[in-house]
C-alpha cells in the first residue's frame, strides 16, 4: 500500500516529489537564470555582484522575488504542478509569495539551520517551501539537510550561527546535534516542506560543481497575514489577495529538560526580525 504525499508530510514535515519538473525543463531554467545572473544587478536585489570577489556567493548571489519582474518565474511559481501537490497537502490551494534562486557555486558557504516561519509570519496556520533542484545535490555539493519530525516544534528561540560556514548569522538549536539528513535530489525533484521545519545545508566542498535551485514559498490559504517583506500575495492563478501584514517579535521556543527529554516550551521572546535569508 503506497503511502500519500499528505501522509509523508504529516508524518516528517516533508515530502520529496521525484521528477516533478523534466530534465529539459530543468535545463532551460538553469541556463535562464544564469543569463539573468551575468547580466548584473536588478531591480530588487539585495545581494549585489562582486565580479571579482574572493567570497564565491558574491560572485553568484541569490536573487530574491525574480517572479515580479520575470515571466518565466512567475509561471513556475504558480505551476498547477506545484499546486496539485500543495494542495493535497495542504487541503486548499496556497497563496504564494517568495520566489528564490541559489546558484550556490563550488567553494561557498551553507546556511545554517532555519525554519522559514520565523521570516514569513504567516498566520494562522504556515508557510510551505517548494524546493526544486536544477542540478544533482548531493553532500559535495552542499545539499538541503532537515530534521524529520521537526515541523511540530514551535519557532524556536535564535542564536549565533558560525559565518565561516554559513552564510547567515542565526541559526537554531537542536537537542541532538546529528538530528540533520540529508535529500538527495535529482534536476526536477521538488521537496515540498512546512514552515517549521528545521533545514539548512553544508558548505559546497566541490572545486567545479554548482547547486542550484529554485525555490518557491507559499502561504496557507486560510492564512490572515503575512510580513510586509512577502506582499504582494498571490493567488494560484496569479491574481493578487489582500492579507495583513504581520508584525516581528513574539513568542519563540527554548529547549526544557523532561522526563520524556527535551521539550521546547515558549518561555523566550524572539526580538530579531529579518528578511528571509
Amino acid at each position: 500500500m503506497s503511502v500519500s504525499f499528505k501522509e509523508r508530510y504529516d508524518a516528517d514535515g516533508f515530502v520529496l516529489v521525484r521528477g516533478l519538473f523534466s530534465p529539459e525543463e530543468c535545463e532551460r531554467l538553469r541556463e535562464h537564470y544564469m543569463v539573468l545572473r551575468h547580466r548584473g544587478s536588478y531591480s530588487g536585489d539585495d545581494s549585489g555582484i562582486e565580479a571579482g570577489g574572493r567570497d564565491p556567493l558574491k560572485r553568484y548571489p541569490r536573487m530574491t522575488h525574480v517572479h515580479r519582474w520575470d515571466e518565466t518565474t512567475l509561471q513556475w511559481l504558480i505551476d498547477q504542478r506545484l499546486d496539485t501537490v500543495m494542495t493535497e497537502i495542504l487541503g486548499t490551494s496556497p497563496y504564494a509569495v517568495q520566489t528564490m534562486i541559489f546558484f550556490k557555486p563550488p567553494g561557498s558557504r551553507g546556511q545554517a539551520l532555519h525554519q522559514d516561519n520565523f521570516y514569513l509570519k504567516a498566520e494562522p496556520g504556515t508557510c510551505l517551501a517548494a524546493w526544486m533542484a536544477l542540478d544533482p545535490v548531493d553532500q559535495a555539493n552542499g545539499g538541503l539537510q532537515v530534521v524529520p519530525g521537526s515541523h511540530r516544534w514551535p519557532i524556536l528561540c535564535t542564536e549565533k550561527a558560525d559565518t565561516r560556514i554559513s552564510y547567515t548569522d542565526v541559526t537554531v538549536p537542536l537537542p541532538e546535534p546529528d538530528a540533520a539528513v540529508l535529500v538527495e535530489m535529482s534536476p526536477g525533484d521538488v521537496l515540498f516542506f512546512h514552515g517549521a521545519l528545521v533545514h539548512g545545508s553544508a558548505p559546497n566542498v566541490t572545486p567545479d560543481r554548482f547547486r542550484r535551485a529554485l525555490i518557491g514559498h507559499y502561504i496557507q490559504g486560510e492564512a490572515e497575514q503575512v510580513a510586509q517583506y512577502y506582499h504582494p500575495v498571490l493567488r494560484m492563478d496569479g491574481s493578487e489577495v489582500d492579507l495583513s501584514v504581520a508584525e516581528g517579535g513574539g513568542p519563540c521556543g527554548v529547549w526544557t529538560d523532561s522526563p520524556e527529554g527535551p521539550v521546547a516550551v515558549l518561555t523566550g521572546t524572539q526580538t530579531i526580525t529579518r528578511k528571509h535569508e
